[in-house]
């Protein structure tokens, strides 16, 4: 049985926005300097995988990496699709590698608050590395924001308490790790843990998500442009 069609290739910032804002649960493309990757099947436009420097500054610094030489997988957003996750992102992995040569590390996090725990990493052979701290978070106006993102789009938040903005305590995640190179994957695999089991209620969740067919009708526009500027 041949495998579906796929296109894994550049795509502009309006069609990440787009993905990320009908795809994912976020709503919200992360702030910063993003390397964005458009998702096609069968030349219909379907998602996105966006890597960027992340709300951590020094990512890479406790794998003795500098800021230049790692990146976070800050977005997998997806319409429905036939090929697996896994296979996206590991081609997105190829692209990355071979456009960006200086970077050794791509790390990850799967939020527990979400309910995963990372199969998507797991079935593409990433090194789990635990969970991270929980960190507070800020929820304003009924929207929860990490410090650091929050801070960049407001300000310091201390303004806004009496605004109604509250400190809440952030959930822990799990952290995955892909080596890009040799020398980097044998230091890596020294800091391997056991891979963590889908939860119960994650499993539930995933059972009563209803499928939801093809490329939404409002993207047939912006789906033609990205197919034919695909390097935008």
């Amino acid at each position: 049985m041949n495998k579906p069609d796929l296109k894994v290739d550049w795509c502009s910032y309006e069609a990440a926005k787009y993905a990320v804002e009908h795809w994912h649960y976020s709503k919200c493309l992360p702030v910063g300097k993003l390397v964005k990757v458009g998702v096609w099947e069968k030349d219909v436009f379907i998602g996105v995988v966006i890597f960027g420097r992340g709300a951590n500054k020094s990512l890479g610094s406790q794998f003795g990496l500098s800021q230049t030489q790692s990146c976070e997988l800050v977005r997998v957003a997806l319409d429905s699709h036939s090929n697996t996750v896994s296979r996206i992102i590991k081609i997105s992995l190829i692209l990355v590698k071979k456009f960006y040569p200086k970077i050794k590390l791509i790390v990850s996090f799967a939020d527990k608050e979400q309910n995963h725990h990372g199969g998507i990493y797991q079935a593409g052979n990433w090194i789990y590395n635990g969970e991270t701290n929980a960190a507070d978070e800020y929820l304003y106006k009924g929207k929860r924001w990490h410090g650091r993102a929050f801070r960049k789009s407001h300000g310091s938040h201390l303004k806004y308490m009496d605004k109604g903005l509250k400190i809440v305590k952030g959930s822990t995640k799990h952290r995955y790790l892909m080596p890009l190179d040799k020398q980097t994957k044998k230091e890596i695999m020294q800091l391997s843990q056991p891979y963590p089991k889908r939860t119960m209620r994650g499993l539930i969740e995933e059972q009563q998500i209803p499928s939801v067919d093809g490329g939404a009708s409002p993207t047939s526009t912006l789906q033609t442009k990205e197919i034919q500027n695909a390097r935008a």
